[in-house]
C-alpha cells in the first residue's frame, strides 16, 4: 500500500496531465506483456516492435515480471498536454546525476519499501559507463524511434480518450469536490482525511508537496511513481487506467480504423507520400505478403493506386482515399 499524505495547499497545487511518453514508458512494465482485455490492438503489439526494433537499452529496461523502470523515461509533464517532443527534450536534458542514481535504484532497489535490487544488464551497464548523459541521449533516441514506430499513428485518438477522462475528471471536482474526485478514479485508488491510499505490492508512507495524476490507457491497474533517488523531491505521478472510454469523442482515425480494420486504415493513413510494399512493411512490422493483400483491397475500393517508378511499385492515395483520412 502507498499512502500520500498531501494538506491543503499541496492539494490546490495538484493537477492532471496527459503525458504522451507516459504511455510509452507503461508499456515497459510487465502488464506491457498482456495488456487488458479491452485495451486498444496497437498497445498489444508495442512490446513486440520494440523487441523487434534493436532498441537495446529499451528493450534491456522493459520488465517480464517484478520490478522498476526509471521515471526518467517518462518525466512529469510540464504541462497539462505536452507534445512528445517536449517530453523527449527532457529525456534528454535528465540532469547525468539524476540518471544515475534511478539506475542504481534499480540496481540496489529499496528493500524498506519492497523493492527488490537486481543485475543491470549489459546494455544499461556500457551505457553507464559513458556517463549520465550519455544515456539520457540514448535512452531519447530510443525513445523516439519506439514512439514513431508503434505510437504516433495512433496518438491522436488516444490523446482524444485520455482528454475526455480529464474533462469528466473536472467536473466530478466541481460536483463533487477532491474526496469525490479522487475517489471516482479507480476501485484500487481511496481518498480520506487528507491521504490517498493506492494499493500496490511496493510500502511507501509519504508526506508530499503535490500530486500530479495521469490517466492510461496503457496501465491496468493503478500506479505511483515515488522518487526512488536518495534525498530527491520529486512529486509523486500517480497513473491510473481509463475505465469508461464511451464518452470520448471519436477522431477520424479511429472512424477510419472501424471502417477498413486497422490494417488498412493504417496503411492508407501511412500513404501520405507514396510508397512501397517493402517501404510499408518495414514501418508496419506486417510481411510484404500482408501488406500486398490489404494495399490491393484498398485498390479495388478505388482508395490507393500503383504505379512503376524504376523497379519499384509505388502505392499513392486517390482523392477518395485522402478524403477518408482527412488529407493526414
Amino acid at each position: 500500500m502507498i499512502e500520500l499524505t498531501v494538506d491543503a495547499t499541496g492539494l490546490a497545487r495538484s493537477r492532471f496531465a496527459v503525458s504522451p511518453l507516459h504511455e510509452v514508458a507503461a508499456t515497459l512494465l510487465p502488464s506491457g506483456l498482456s495488456p487488458g482485455p479491452d485495451a486498444d490492438p496497437w498497445i498489444a503489439r508495442a512490446r513486440s516492435v520494440l523487441r523487434r526494433a534493436r532498441l537495446p537499452l529499451l528493450s534491456e529496461l522493459a520488465l517480464d515480471d517484478g520490478g522498476y523502470v526509471p521515471d526518467f523515461l517518462s518525466p512529469h509533464p510540464c504541462g497539462p498536454s505536452p507534445t512528445v517532443e517536449e517530453e523527449l527534450e527532457r529525456v534528454r536534458s535528465t540532469p547525468p546525476e539524476r540518471v544515475l542514481g534511478e539506475l542504481r535504484a534499480l540496481r540496489d532497489g529499496r528493500p524498506c519499501n519492497g523493492l527488490a535490487g537486481s543485475e543491470l544488464p549489459p546494455e544499461v551497464r556500457r551505457a553507464m559507463a559513458r556517463g549520465g548523459g550519455y544515456v539520457a541521449r540514448q535512452a531519447a533516441q530510443e525513445l523516439r524511434r519506439y514512439w514513431d514506430l508503434a505510437f504516433a499513428r495512433h496518438w491522436e485518438a488516444a490523446k482524444a480518450v485520455l482528454e475526455t477522462e480529464v474533462d469528466r475528471c473536472a467536473g466530478v471536482l466541481a460536483r463533487r469536490g477532491a474526496a469525490g474526485l479522487f475517489n471516482s478514479l479507480h476501485p484500487g485508488i481511496r481518498w480520506a482525511d487528507g491521504t490517498l491510499r493506492v494499493d500496490s505490492r511496493f510500502t511507501v508512507e509519504l508526506a508530499v508537496p503535490l500530486l500530479v495524476v495521469v490517466p492510461s490507457l496503457v496501465a491496468v491497474r493503478p500506479g505511483v511513481a515515488v522518487d526512488p533517488v536518495r534525498g530527491g523531491r520529486r512529486p509523486p505521478m500517480v497513473a491510473y487506467p481509463v475505465r469508461d472510454r464511451a464518452t470520448a469523442p471519436t477522431p477520424r482515425t479511429a472512424e477510419l480504423a472501424r471502417l477498413l480494420g486497422p490494417t488498412r486504415a493504417g496503411l492508407l493513413t501511412a500513404l501520405a507520400k507514396p510508397a512501397s510494399t517493402a517501404q510499408l512493411a518495414a514501418r508496419h512490422f506486417l510481411s510484404p505478403a500482408t501488406v500486398s493483400y490489404h494495399l490491393g483491397v484498398l485498390h479495388q475500393a478505388g482508395l490507393v493506386t500503383r504505379a512503376r517508378s524504376g523497379r519499384m511499385v509505388l502505392y499513392r492515395r486517390t482523392p477518395e482515399g485522402s478524403r477518408l483520412t482527412g488529407g493526414r
